[in-house]
Formats: structure tokens, C-alpha cells, sequence
């Protein structure tokens, strides 16, 4: 696949505890966005964030969580992304978490299979 030009980046802020049955959230997001033929996506997970509820979530040593702040981005054609938004919708409602989704446009720049 290549992907050049204007594009959409769509991010999803979740929290790592987040779950879909057995399955991580995250992952369960990401699985979803490869059945859906997207570029790609990419997990990030943060060393610190509060969301709607205004808990902090850190990595201190003090403070150990096992529910830090994650990312996950994507990046695909805007068609393709709108498309998208719907199912991650329906898979974060399914789940019953709280969530945060963006978008912006993008210039992709390159992006291209390896050899």
C-alpha cells in the first residue's frame, strides 16, 4: 500500500486498565483497525495524564498504576478514517469506557512497505 498527500490522523485516548471482554482495549482497537484495512496504527502509552474524571494516572515510583494513559493513532485517507470512527465508536460503547477521540488533517508525507 501507498498512502501520500492529504490524510487524517485519528487518535484514541484510553486508559491501559480499559478492557473488551478478556481483551485489552487497546488491543482490541488496534485488531479492529487492521480487519478494517486501515495503514496502520500505533499504541503509545503515557507516564502520566488525568481525563474527564480529573484522577491523575502516573509512573512514579510512589504512585505505581497499572492504569496509565494510552494513545492510539492512526493514520489513513480521510474516507477511510471517517469510515472508522463509526466502529471505534461502537467498540469503546461496547466496552463502557470513557474515551476521548480526535482528528486533524494531515499531509502524509511517505509512507511505503518496506522490502
Amino acid at each position: 500500500m501507498k498512502l501520500d498527500g492529504e490524510g487524517k490522523l485519528l487518535r484514541i485516548f484510553i486508559g491501559e486498565a480499559d478492557r473488551l471482554g478478556h481483551r485489552p482495549l487497546f488491543e482490541a482497537l488496534v485488531l479492529k483497525a487492521r480487519e478494517f484495512g486501515l495503514a496502520g496504527a500505533t499504541v503509545t502509552r503515557g507516564i502520566e495524564g488525568f481525563g474527564a474524571a480529573s484522577r491523575i494516572h502516573t509512573a512514579k515510583i510512589l504512585r505505581l498504576s497499572e492504569d496509565l494513559p494510552l494513545v492510539i493513532e492512526i493514520v489513513d485517507t480521510a474516507e477511510k478514517v471517517d469510515r472508522f470512527v463509526t466502529v471505534a465508536g461502537e467498540v469503546l460503547e461496547e466496552a463502557g469506557c470513557g474515551a476521548l477521540m480526535t482528528e486533524e488533517h494531515v499531509r502524509v508525507m511517505r509512507y511505503t512497505a518496506g522490502k
